[in-house]
């Protein structure tokens, strides 16, 4: 009994390091393929200003849009308790104010999770007829980002921001390591869905 029990600690141990390590290498290089839309996954809004996260988050997807790698934009994110608008329409109003036209751009205001996020810029996607798409959020992020569309049945691929509020290992690991707990139990609860 005892051997299982450390052959069964071991196999968890080793799947959780080797998940961990998964993540942190997860970033994939500049240029991403093309796609339809990019989703730029919702973060923090300060009345109408994005925060830093949300502001990198924001000018990966323009890049991608002005480099040809997608033709439209999906921002995502609800209202924060007492904001005044939502995460979408804060990326959105940034996004036509650096040149991206308003017909290329859609938003989805209800979400509050990344899950939500994904279903409901699938649901604008398959209203408009995407069918691939590139998800754009922070590195560590992403990788679960990406489980989570795959489950949705959505075809997509990463991008992942290449640049960062989160630039020093002081800032990169508290930020990794919480990534790391949700994507570990995003995983494990796939047991039960």
């Amino acid at each position: 009994m005892k051997k299982i029990f450390i052959l069964l600690f071991l196999t968890i141990f080793i799947y959780v390091a080797y998940t961990g390590y998964s993540m942190w290498n997860f970033s994939k290089p500049y240029p991403p393929e093309k796609t339809d839309a990019a989703i730029v996954l919702g973060a923090a809004a300060y009345y109408d200003d994005p925060s830093p996260v949300f502001e990198e988050r924001i000018k990966h997807g323009i890049k991608l849009y002005e480099d040809g790698y997608v033709d439209s934009l999906i921002f995502t994110g609800g209202k924060g308790d007492g904001a005044a608008y939502a995460e979408a329409e804060v990326a959105q109003r940034y996004a036509i104010e650096n040149g991206v036209p308003a017909e290329d751009i859609y938003i989805e205001t209800a979400s509050k999770i990344t899950e939500q996020n994904l279903e409901n810029a699938k649901g604008i996607g398959t209203d408009d007829t995407f069918n691939e798409y590139t998800i754009v959020s922070d590195p560590f992020h992403t990788k679960r980002a990406v489980a989570m569309a795959r489950e949705l049945e959505m075809d997509a691929i990463a991008s992942p921001t290449e640049t960062s509020a989160y630039q020093s290992l002081e800032t990169k690991l508290p930020f990794f390591i919480r990534e790391w707990a949700f994507y570990v139990g995003y995983q494990a609860s796939a047991l039960f869905r």
